[in-house]
């Protein structure tokens, strides 16, 4: 495919040109023969066959090379030359022959070659009359001026377009990157995402089934009754993570929150974490509820489950609170404990050690993440052997609805 955006224009002026020199050519052969000059026609008429086969060779060629394409061009000037001292008829062929010199040669040399063409063309004239006129020498010199007018017109539009074509390219390329990278940013977007439901999910639940079925474990010597009751929570965990896995597939909200209000959901959370844990959890809510968007509920809810999680896997906490608060412009989560505590300047994680369930680091980070995208924050405040406070602020959006 060409993509040189003048190759229409370009084709349409050669076909111009190869046009007049048969036109020219033609009635010159007409004129000789008429006047009984044979001899002369004929090399008029293997000029004109040259001329067809060096076009057609050029046109069988995408880009032609220069030593047989001038060699061509130097055929042609020879044979007009003879011609024109042999008849004044084919003189004026001189014509289409500026525009192959201005297209074959480069400019320093082709203008040298127009203008000698041209007074090789007054000569021709001037040995056939005995004299020249104004409008003999007008004539030619007309001619060759429009010729190279127009070539130094088209080598100037051709270096624009050539620019243009560079600079299209570039943004080309410049886009496929942009999109490259686009791609790839949402690729980790979403494997950011992913990262953070899994976690937020899956992984929490599978925490809680591997709490109750230790605790089930260590029951089943002296108390049976108890074990039984740790295995049926598995049970019913193990049930509430595969509802959650499956709507996590469909990209759907959460169950919870699909048949239950944002409070309602994180006081059914609280009692659970609580059915899976020897520490004492309630939760409250104060101010007057708003109406979130789903990302919203489902953030607040996601960060609740991991600091619920953190709480109970690695605090080792007698009371855990949660507070759901509704201000003028915000909505506050609090969870908190009265746990072991650790140094949040030191590393985003408990420390690892004995009794903290190898945390793995990701819950406080994913949490951030979480709030950060709704334009909120998170804070965590906590001193080891004083317990620790996640609280997540998110700015309520405009136009609320007050329930």
């Amino acid at each position: 495919m060409r993509t040189d955006l003048f190759s229409p224009a370009m084709r349409l002026l050669g076909w111009a040109v190869h046009g007049t020199f048969l036109v020219l050519l033609a009635i010159a052969l007409v004129r000789t023969l008429h006047d009984e000059q044979a001899l002369i026609a004929a090399g008029g008429l293997a000029l004109g066959i040259g001329y067809a086969g060096g076009v057609a060779w050029a046109g069988r060629h995408r880009r032609p090379r220069q030593g047989p394409a001038r060699l061509w061009l130097a055929l042609l000037t020879a044979g007009w030359a003879g011609l024109a001292l042999s008849s004044p008829d084919f003189v004026w062929l001189a014509f289409p022959l500026f525009f192959l010199y201005l297209h074959l040669l480069p400019l320093r040399a082709a203008l040298p070659g127009v203008v000698l063409l041209t007074a090789a063309a007054i000569g021709g004239v001037a040995w056939h009359g005995g004299g020249l006129t104004v409008a003999e020498v007008l004539g030619p010199t007309i001619g060759a001026s429009v010729a190279t007018l127009m070539a130094l017109a088209y080598q100037a539009l051709y270096r624009e377009s050539e620019e243009r074509r560079l600079l299209i390219e570039d943004l080309v390329r410049t886009r496929e990157k942009l999109v490259e990278v686009e791609s790839e940013a949402a690729r980790l977007t979403e494997r950011e995402r992913l990262a953070r439901e899994i976690h937020d999910t899956l992984a929490q639940g599978m925490s809680s089934i591997i709490l109750l079925l230790r605790a089930a474990r260590r029951d089943l010597g002296g108390d049976a009754e108890a074990a039984l009751a740790r295995v049926a929570e598995a049970e019913q965990a193990a049930a509430e993570n595969l509802e959650e896995a499956r709507n996590f597939v469909r990209a759907l909200a959460p169950p919870a929150l699909q048949q239950f209000s944002l409070a309602d959901a994180l006081r059914r959370t609280t009692e659970s974490a609580a059915a899976r844990s020897a520490a004492r959890i309630r939760f409250e809510m104060s101010g007057t509820p708003a109406e979130l968007p789903v990302d919203y509920e489902v953030a607040l809810l996601r960060i609740a489950q991991g600091a619920l999680g953190n709480a109970a896997g690695h605090s080792e906490a007698e009371n855990v609170g949660v507070t759901l608060t509704y201000l003028d412009d915000m909505v506050v989560l609090d969870v908190f404990d009265d746990g072991r505590g650790f140094d949040p300047a030191a590393a985003d994680r408990p420390p690892a050690g004995p009794g903290n369930g190898g945390g793995t680091g990701y819950g406080l980070r994913a949490m951030r993440d979480r709030a950060r995208a709704l334009g909120g924050t998170l804070t965590v405040e906590s001193v080891p052997r004083e317990g620790t406070a996640v609280v997540a602020t998110l700015p309520l959006p405009g136009g609320e609805v007050r329930r």
